[in-house]
């Protein structure tokens, strides 16, 4: 039965080298070449999993640094503020920006940016 979806047929001419590094690329993606070539095309972040799955991570990871941080805010406002709280502010800002800087490294590693 034909592909009502993809219905318009591409010829393609590659060296060896150009065909079999398509090939390992699709396989290592657990897809078919064309259903790769069309997410290569498309260009979509979503597509990726490695990329969602690192995207939810440091979402998470930002959250949970939210709670503390607003935990912090909640004592100085009451003036249970301390040296410690501040200090740990600035431990939470600089874990922040490492999970940042590192998930940019880790999607720029997997080629997607």
């Amino acid at each position: 039965m034909a592909d009502r979806i993809h219905c318009v047929k591409k010829t393609l001419r590659l060296t060896q080298y150009e065909a079999y590094n398509l090939s390992e690329k699709a396989k290592k993606a657990g897809m078919c070449e064309a259903a790769y070539l069309r997410l290569l095309i498309s260009q979509r972040p979503n597509d990726y999993g490695e990329v969602r799955i690192i995207i939810r991570d440091l979402i998470n990871e930002v959250n949970a640094i939210g709670n503390n941080i607003n935990q912090i805010t909640r004592n100085h406002n009451s003036g249970l503020y301390s040296e410690d709280d501040r200090e740990l502010l600035k431990a939470y800002m600089k874990k922040l920006n490492f999970l940042v800087k590192d998930t940019i490294g880790v999607i720029n590693q997997l080629n997607y940016l």
